[in-house]
C-alpha cells in the first residue's frame, strides 16, 4: 500500500516498512519551500516494548500541489527516483542516505520514499549558499558518484534513464519556450545586467546546448539537480549525504559540476574559488580511475555547463510551478540570478552565438 499523503500513513504501515511493531508516530512537515517537487515529513516513532527500531525517520511523499506533480509525472521524476534506490544505490560506495522503503505506482504520481532520519547532519541554506570547504566536501562526494558510472552510462542496462539528449530535455526545451514570459515577468528584476538576454538567448536552445557537450565528452549518471539544500553534511565529518534522485540523467558529469557551483555558492565565493574546486572534483575522477579526461577538457565543460540545468530548472520552478510559500520564490530568485551570472562570467552569450 502507498499513502496518498502523511494522513494515509498508520502505526500498521509502519511496522510494515521498519518489520518493527509500532505503536503512535509523531509526524512534522519539514523542507517546506526546499522540496518543490515532494513533501516532506519527520515522523518520530514509539514502539513496543520488544521492538528496536529507528526513533524517527523520513517520508517523502508527492507534492501537495497539482501542478508539481503533474510535472512530476510528465518528467518520469517520481519513478526514476525510486528506481534509482531500488536499482542502483547499492552501488555507490559514499554520499547516500539508508532507504526503508520506496514504492510508486508507476505512471502516477502516487510515491513514497522512507530514509533514514538525518536530522544529526546540517543543511545549507542555498539563499545563504556554500562556504568554499562545504563546496570542496561537495564536490568530492559529486567525483565518487560520478567515478561509478564513468563512461557505463550509454549502455541498455541504464536505458530507462533519460539522456541529457533525450526527449525529456526536447520536451523541457520547447516548454521553456512558453515559460519565458510568465519567467521573465516573476523574477527579470531580481536578475544581474544582461541576465535576461541570457534567459532570452538561451530559450529554444537547451537541448542544442546538451547534444554539444554530450558529443565531445565522456557520460555518466548525473543527478541533474545536485544543489546544496539536496544535501546534508556533518558537523565534524567529512560526511555528505545526497538526496532527491528524482532528475537523474546521463550525460556529463560537467552538467552537476557547473550546477552546483554555479547557483549554491555566492557569486563572489564562486568567482574565487571554482578553479580550485574544479581541480578538486577531477582529482577525484583521476584518484578513483578516470583516465580519458582532462583538466583543460573540464574547465571547458564546466564553462559550458553554466547555460544547462540552472537556467532551465529556474525557468520551469519560476514559470510553470506554484512556489508554496515566500521563502520558496526567494530561492528561485536566488538561482535565477547566480545562474544567469555564471552563464555571463563564462561567456555564455558568446557559446549561444555560436551555436
Amino acid at each position: 500500500m502507498i499513502p496518498k499523503n502523511i494522513e494515509a500513513v498508520t502505526p500498521a504501515w509502519l511496522s510494515e516498512v521498519l518489520a518493527q511493531s509500532v505503536v503512535d508516530f509523531q509526524a512534522t512537515q519539514i523542507g517546506q519551500g526546499v522540496g518543490i517537487m515532494g513533501d516532506i515529513f519527520s515522523v518520530k516513532i514509539s514502539y513496543a516494548e520488544d521492538a528496536n527500531g529507528p526513533s524517527s525517520v523520513v517520508v517523502k511523499l508527492p507534492s501537495s500541489f497539482e501542478e508539481n506533480r503533474a510535472q512530476g509525472v510528465a518528467l518520469g521524476m517520481f519513478e526514476a527516483e525510486v528506481r534509482f534506490y531500488n536499482e542502483m544505490a547499492e552501488l555507490v560506495t559514499t554520499g547516500l542516505p539508508k532507504i526503508y522503503r520506496a514504492d510508486i505506482e508507476s505512471g502516477t504520481a502516487d510515491f513514497v520514499i522512507v530514509m533514514e532520519d538525518l536530522s544529526d547532519l546540517y543543511m545549507v541554506e542555498q539563499i545563504t549558499g556554500m562556504s568554499a570547504a562545504e563546496a570542496q566536501r561537495a564536490v568530492t562526494v559529486l567525483a565518487h558518484i560520478h567515478a561509478t558510472w564513468w563512461n557505463k552510462a550509454q549502455g541498455d542496462d541504464l536505458a530507462w534513464i533519460p539522456s541529457m539528449v533525450g526527449d525529456r530535455i526536447a520536451m523541457v526545451d520547447q516548454l521553456l519556450i512558453q515559460l519565458l514570459p510568465p519567467f521573465l515577468q516573476n523574477f527579470g528584476d531580481r536578475l544581474p545586467a544582461g541576465g535576461s538576454q541570457v534567459y532570452e538567448a538561451f530559450t529554444g536552445n537547451y537541448l542544442k546546448i546538451n547534444q554539444a557537450l554530450a558529443a565531445r565528452s565522456p557520460w555518466t549518471l548525473a543527478h541533474q539537480d545536485f544543489r546544496v539544500e539536496n544535501m546534508l553534511f556533518h558537523p565534524s565529518e567529512d560526511q555528505v549525504v545526497v538526496i532527491d534522485w528524482q532528475g537523474i540523467g546521463r550525460g556529463p558529469g560537467a552538467y552537476d559540476l557547473g550546477y552546483l557551483l554555479g547557483g549554491s555558492m555566492d557569486t563572489e565565493q564562486r568567482r574565487q574559488h571554482e578553479a580550485a574546486l574544479t581541480k578538486t572534483y577531477h582529482d577525484t575522477l583521476i584518484n578513483l580511475g578516470v583516465s580519458d579526461y582532462s583538466y583543460e577538457q573540464l574547465w571547458q565543460d564546466y564553462a559550458h555547463a553554466q547555460l544547462m540545468g540552472g537556467l532551465a530548472t529556474s525557468m520551469v520552478t519560476g514559470g510553470g510551478m506554484d512556489l508554496s510559500n515566500e521563502r520558496g520564490v526567494e530561492l528561485i530568485a536566488t538561482m535565477a540570478s547566480r545562474h544567469a551570472q555564471a552563464a555571463l562570467d563564462h561567456d555564455g552569450l558568446t557559446i549561444l552565438s555560436n551555436l
